[in-house]
């Protein structure tokens, strides 16, 4: 195995501000960290003699680096690290990891503003998987589609491990992280939330319909699934339009992390692997580099809609549209942002040949879009 896609940039940056490294839970956070500098102390907030190291504050300062796992379960954990940072400084280097949003739970406390960089690991994608790993491209694919992404069964490789991995990851996320970071105790129908989601990948989602399946309120509907997005379950696509207050209006798309949790045929799972590819490219670029990309889809009130468009600084850059078999091209791409210098292209699973159009559209296979993501 070789180095993740995020280790350069993690390396660069230790010296420089506290590290903050979120993402899904077992999708590498703790194993990349301790891969970065082989001088390192490891301090997870959910052993017990661990919390006493952090109580007492008492690591090893001679270490290169300290690595706080799990810190945003402790009480005014910001107040804590800045005041850390700023009587200390610098180093040994500082990195808190953690398997929800960091900036979303145990809000009361000073800002960290000024203190960190984020940085948001996502599972394997097709681009990374052939650079991790020796497997071919078709293999490497094929993985992503049945067992999505998640470094432990992406290298197993069987549907027979993933679905054993699977019940105990979505266990531990729902009854470790969402009882100790939230006050929802209703487990059963978050799960039957999730269970709902699964289905709806690719289409817009209604608050108020799921409120209706589940017999709660679309304000409850609306926190759960916002707190699905903090603890990395799902990601939310917003709809495009140049009237933000319009935008805001109109029902979102959800995406799952995990690719292998997706229900429905190869041409939606095709759909969830293009989105996580699209937003691991976006928060690379956001992360590292400090670009405003953002990904969003385009529908229109007859029903016509682009899957996926790429903005950058709130401006219309790439169109996107998914089929597993379609070779002809989508009429949807002259319904949109028809005058726009955009890249529009079509992604295809089955496909016998790239084509390219006068008008400027292109169709290309999904191993070769996402072997090489590009957000031009």
């Amino acid at each position: 195995m070789m180095e993740r896609y995020l280790t350069a940039a993690l390396k660069e940056d230790l010296d420089e501000k506290i590290l903050l490294l979120t993402g899904p839970r077992q999708c590498g956070k703790t194993t990349l960290s301790k891969m970065l500098i082989a001088d390192y102390q490891y301090i997870n907030y959910d052993l017990a003699e661990h919390r006493l190291l952090l109580q007492e504050k008492s690591w090893d300062r001679q270490k290169a680096l300290v690595i706080f796992d799990e810190l945003h379960k402790m009480d005014r954990w910001k107040a804590w690290l800045k005041g850390i940072y700023d009587v200390e400084g610098l180093p040994p280097a500082l990195l808190v990891t953690g398997s929800a949003r960091l900036t979303a739970f145990r809000k009361v406390g000073d800002s960290l503003a000024g203190r960190h960089f984020q940085f948001r690991l996502h599972p394997l994608d097709l681009k990374e998987a052939l650079t991790f790993t020796d497997l071919d491209r078709d293999e490497c694919f094929n993985r992503l589609m049945t067992v999505g992404g998640f470094p432990e069964p992406f290298l197993k490789g069987t549907t027979r491990f993933y679905n054993r991995w699977k019940r105990s990851h979505i266990n531990l996320i729902l009854r470790e992280d969402l009882l100790t970071l939230s006050l929802v105790r209703d487990i059963q129908s978050v799960e039957t939330l999730i269970e709902l989601l699964r289905a709806r990948v690719g289409s817009p989602v209604s608050a108020n319909s799921l409120a209706r399946d589940l017999q709660k309120s679309p304000n409850t509907i609306q926190h759960w699934l916002q707190l699905l997005e903090d603890l990395y379950v799902v990601f939310r696509i917003a709809p495009f339009h140049k009237n933000i207050a319009r935008a805001l209006l109109k029902e979102p798309k959800y995406y799952f992390y995990d690719n292998a949790l997706v229900q429905g045929g190869d041409g939606i799972k095709l759909e969830n692997l293009v989105a996580c590819a699209l937003l691991k490219e976006i928060h690379w670029r956001q992360d590292v580099a400090g670009e405003d990309f953002d990904l969003h889809y385009i529908r229109d009130k007859d029903g016509r809609e682009i899957d996926f468009l790429v903005t950058r600084e709130k401006c219309p850059r790439k169109l996107i549209e998914v089929k597993w078999k379609d070779a002809s091209l989508s009429p949807n791409f002259g319904k949109f942002l028809a005058h726009e210098p955009l890249s529009r292209v079509q992604v295809v699973a089955e496909l016998t040949q790239s084509k390219s159009f006068p008008t400027g559209e292109r169709i290309e296979s999904a191993r070769d879009f996402l072997s090489e993501v590009s957000l031009a």
